[in-house]
């Protein structure tokens, strides 16, 4: 799943909380895909709506400060969520981030499997 769009008032910076902003996820699932390559059934796979709404929830659940919580946190739910899932990858992006510099976007990507280690 790539680009779920997100405004939220997360940051250190007392300015970006009052304002909010804007986030991008950016979320890698990793999981069996022969059954449903096999059966073209959605109901053997893992709905991607299913998974950017549980990544949502999550994402917007809690007051963060850091993109490395946020990261965990929608780690933690989407695997809580899905069984079929083995490991994920998150990327939090921030293309506003208040840096006096050209940039795209920054942001922080973390690897997690079942056991809650980086892959």
């Amino acid at each position: 799943m790539t680009c779920h769009y997100c405004t939220y008032p997360e940051s250190v910076n007392p300015e970006e909380k009052e304002d909010g902003q804007l986030f991008i996820l950016d979320i890698t699932a990793f999981l069996s895909l022969y059954v449903p390559c096999q059966t073209d059934m959605v109901e053997n796979t893992v709905s991607y709506a299913k998974i950017i709404k549980t990544a949502r929830r999550a994402f917007l659940s809690g007051k963060f400060d850091l993109l490395e919580k946020a990261a965990q946190t929608v780690a933690d739910a989407v695997l809580n969520e899905f069984s079929e899932i083995k490991a994920l990858k998150i990327t939090v992006k921030k293309p506003q981030a208040p840096i006096k510099a050209d940039f795209d976007y920054v942001a922080v990507e973390i690897e997690r499997n079942r056991n809650g280690v980086a892959v």
